[in-house]
This record gives C-alpha cells, sequence and structure tokens, in this order.
C-alpha cells in the first residue's frame, strides 16, 4: 500500500536484531533506541544521497519497538524527518516501566542496566517524552486501549506534551491491545497511516 501511494520504503536491519551473531544482537544495552537510531540515520544518509529518497519528503515510521523510535527519532534527529506514524509506541518509558507486564519489566531492566529508579539517566536519555522540545513536525500515534506491552498512560502522557506545545498531531485510538487481529481493522489502520504520511509530504 505503500508502495501504491508513491513511496520509496526502506526498512532498516539496525543492531539490536538478530542474524549478525551475539555482538551485534547486544549492541543496544546501556544505551537502548539511541544506538539504533544511528543506523537508521546511515540509512536515511544512504537514501537520500543515492537519489532513491527526498530529503524534503521521508517519513518516519514503526510500530512497537518500531513505534518507539520514530518517536526517539523524531526528538533526537530533528531535519531528518518531515513526519513520523507511530503505532503502539514506547513514548514516555518510565510510565511504560510502571504500567508493562512483569516479563517486560525484566527485559528492560536487563536492557537498561537496572530499573528507573536504579540508573534514572539512561531511561531519560532514551525516552521519547524527553525530547518533545524538538518534535517540530507533525506526528501520528495508534494505539489499543487494553495493551499490556506498550500501555495507554504513558503515550497519553507524550500526547499531553505535543498539545502543550502545539504541535501537529493526531491520535488514532482503537479497543484492542497491542495490534489487532481483525483484518479490517488492519485495513483501516494502514489507510490512515499512508494518508496522513501523503499530506504530510504533499501527495494528498
Amino acid at each position: 500500500m505503500w508502495l501504491d501511494a508513491g513511496f520509496a520504503v526502506v526498512e532498516v536491519n539496525y543492531r539490536g536484531s538478530t542474524g549478525y551473531g551475539s555482538a551485534w544482537r547486544d549492541a543496544i544495552e546501556g544505551r537502548p533506541g539511541l544506538t539504533e537510531l544511528e543506523d537508521v540515520a546511515a540509512v536515511h544518509d544512504w537514501a537520500v544521497s543515492s537519489g532513491l529518497a527526498d530529503p524534503q519528503r521521508c517519513v518516519v515510521s514503526g510500530a512497537s519497538w518500531g513505534g518507539y523510535l520514530t518517536l526517539l527519532a523524531l526528538g533526537t534527529q530533528p531535519g531528518r524527518w518531515t513526519a513520523g506514524v507511530a503505532a503502539v509506541p514506547v513514548a514516555d518509558y518510565v510510565a511504560a516501566y510502571e504500567d508493562e507486564m512483569e516479563q517486560l519489566r525484566s527485559f528492560d531492566r536487563a536492557l537498561f542496566g537496572g530499573a528507573p529508579e536504579d540508573v534514572p539517566e539512561v531511561y531519560r536519555e532514551c525516552s521519547p517524552l524527553t525530547y518533545l522540545d524538538n518534535v517540530d513536525v507533525p506526528v501520528l500515534v495508534l494505539a489499543g486501549d487494553n495493551d499490556p506491552r506498550c500501555p495507554i498512560r504513558q503515550i497519553e502522557n507524550y500526547l499531553d506534551g505535543l498539545a502543550e506545545r502545539g504541535t501537529a498531531h493526531a491520535f488514532y485510538r482503537y479497543d484492542a491491545g497491542h495490534g489487532s487481529l481483525v483484518i479490517s481493522e488492519t485495513i483501516t489502520q494502514t489507510a490512515i497511516e499512508v494518508h496522513f504520511a501523503m499530506r504530510s509530504v504533499g501527495l494528498a
């Protein structure tokens, strides 16, 4: 659908993913989000320099961890992105830790080097909420009311921050959890994402 709408789509296999050994997989420990975005920036530079991407029309998009990286990219890489589309993201990492399921708290402690009270500066540095003042492009967020992985309260905190700053944004909220298994809902959400991106880059 993105291709049919006129977008070139690039999916970045950044550090933290599997397939390149344990050092590659574990490279994000202690600095999650920011490490992956170094790789995203390198790919963005390539896409622009190769002529694949128009630097004035680059949309960063993702879901779950990709949604987290999308919001973090908008705040830490201003000037690279024309808009952001984040589905079921982590937006306020401390609030997310407080509300998420226990298995994910254990994962986060391993990833960050402790709980928020143990390493507060790491959570602050790696949380999209920290960089709200830098977000100056339109943002679309999609989230479910009953998400145990990326709970709704921490997303609302981020959206409230955008509203306070007068940053253009849209919010699609649905009655499900971490995504939807209903095909019609998936189609609806994808259409909302693509049309938002098209409007943001002047294609609609």
